[in-house]
């Protein structure tokens, strides 16, 4: 797995250690499975964004601190400038580019998401997290599946959709898609 999978990991554990807990402890306090709490800790394997956020919001610490390692200072704005946000690509198929990764206390987190294609026959990974995400979609063609219920989104298309709902998405066309998402 990349560096950057690892490196994510490695504070994962370090948190863990901080706070006293065990693995098992993390996994029950914030609902996730131990088993794949244990795979995102291994680094061996992707950690989705909404479990760092879920594991964030649980020890009430940025979601900055997991992804980047970074505590954010600023309160009153933060200006991205335009390709300049705080990236990770936890594999070779996402990419999160961070939008507000300097603000701290903040109650969404945005990014720009790139999502490479994969082959028709790849089964789409499916996510759920609490809360709510907002995607708008900047260019390529995006199949969302939300629910079961799958969508084609377009450039300057948008959806808002309760993100506990099991949701995945693929791109179309043999094309990046690239998205702003935001979630809440």
């Amino acid at each position: 797995m990349n560096e950057q999978i690892k490196q994510i990991a490695e504070r994962l554990r370090g948190l863990r250690d901080v706070l006293d807990l065990t693995a098992a402890d993390v996994a029950t306090e914030c609902g996730i499975a131990l088993a794949d709490y244990e795979k995102a800790e291994s680094g061996e394997s992707d950690i989705s964004v909404s479990m760092l956020q879920t594991i964030a919001r649980q020890y009430g610490i940025a979601l900055d601190t997991l992804m980047f390692g970074e505590e954010p200072k600023m309160s009153t704005y933060f200006l991205t400038r335009a390709g300049k946000g705080v990236s990770v690509e936890r594999t070779k198929a996402y990419k999160y580019e961070s939008l507000a990764s300097g603000f701290r206390d903040r109650k969404s987190d945005p990014f720009v998401v790139t999502v490479e294609p994969k082959g028709e026959d790849t089964p789409m990974h499916l996510n759920s997290h609490p809360g709510q995400e907002f995607n708008y979609i900047l260019e390529g063609r995006l199949l969302l599946s939300i629910n079961g219920k799958e969508l084609i989104l377009n450039p300057g298309d948008s959806i808002y959709f309760d993100s506990n709902l099991p949701h995945g998405m693929q791109a179309l066309d043999g094309k990046p898609v690239r998205f702003v998402a935001t979630i809440m």
